[in-house]
């Protein structure tokens, strides 16, 4: 039975990201998956939202939840039809947002200057590149497969590389781009971003967003970049989580989000999963890198 203002929600899509590995490591047993999902009301007490109703909702790993309202957003007025609503939960969703705040708020990127981005084929790390180009920068992606780097080469990155196959992550960077990076946005962690970090140009910015290579870790954690480098280059690090961004600058991001994907400025690619009881199988090969683009489940 549901209560004066709420609704009952049934899920359409649901999100599967890098951040649950580390943060599922808090849950008992238990313990719901945390998690975002795009849902319809089904049943509503709510005037706000009625049957019908399409809301982005923070309800987990689960195929329905009931909510009084207050933790529910609406998508844009502005979204079209003709665009997947699954994409709330990508491009113009989270990981989008993630990709936007973090390169033109913690790197501050301009035009003329080069960005390089790990994990680049992923839900944030294509929507990094792209915007990257939009702006006017020269933008190196790694990835870890042909396919992921030939997608890139589609998305208009001006170089891509396989850092499973490389002779030398050094030696690729290097000759990517000589004189080094102005801006690195670093999904991956680990070895790969102390390699990086030797070959920031000096002033050079580093959105730490996340460390998908240490997620899964049993040992001790691999050492850090060489102080020597951070110090004499005077580098700024920054570590971010998006939900920093609230209210009307969150809304103008999405915006901007939308209104580029409807232009053709911003690709983007699902890797759908159906059914609800795959949301284990989807969320393991997210974790290996089988997704190209952003991993969905469809309820």
């Amino acid at each position: 039975m549901l209560y004066f203002v709420e609704v009952l929600l049934e899920a359409l899509f649901i999100s599967v990201d890098p951040y649950m590995r580390l943060v599922s490591k808090r849950l008992k047993e238990g313990d719901k998956m945390m998690g975002q999902q795009v849902a319809r009301v089904v049943e509503s007490k709510n005037s706000a939202f009625p049957v019908g109703t399409i809301v982005l909702v923070q309800s987990g790993w689960t195929t329905h939840s009931i909510s009084d309202g207050k933790d529910l957003e609406k998508l844009l007025a502005e979204w079209p039809d003709t665009l997947p609503l699954s994409l709330a939960l990508g491009t113009v969703g989270m990981p989008g947002l993630t990709a936007y705040f973090g390169l033109l708020n913690i790197c501050g990127v301009k035009g003329g200057e080069t960005v390089m981005v790990n994990a680049a084929a992923g839900a944030v790390g294509s929507v990094v590149g792209q915007i990257a180009k939009l702006k006017g920068c020269k933008v190196v992606g790694a990835a870890g497969s042909d396919e992921k780097v030939a997608y890139l080469k589609e998305l208009g990155f001006d170089v891509a590389f396989n850092y499973k196959t490389v002779k030398s992550l050094e030696e690729a960077l290097r000759q990517t781009s000589p004189d080094g990076y102005d801006c690195y946005f670093d999904n991956v962690g680990g070895e790969f971003s102390n390699t990086v970090i030797s070959q920031m140009k000096k002033f050079g910015r580093i959105a730490i967003c996340g460390a998908i290579s240490t997620y899964n870790r049993t040992g001790p954690l691999p050492p850090g970049p060489d102080p020597e480098n951070i110090i004499y280059k005077e580098l700024h690090m920054e570590g971010f989580i998006v939900y920093r961004w609230q209210g009307e600058v969150k809304q103008q991001a999405l915006k901007d989000l939308l209104a580029w994907v409807l232009e053709g400025k911003i690709q983007y690619r699902e890797h759908v999963t159906e059914g609800f009881e795959n949301m284990p199988a989807a969320f393991m090969g997210m974790l290996k890198g089988e997704n190209l683009g952003k991993a969905i489940v469809k309820a």
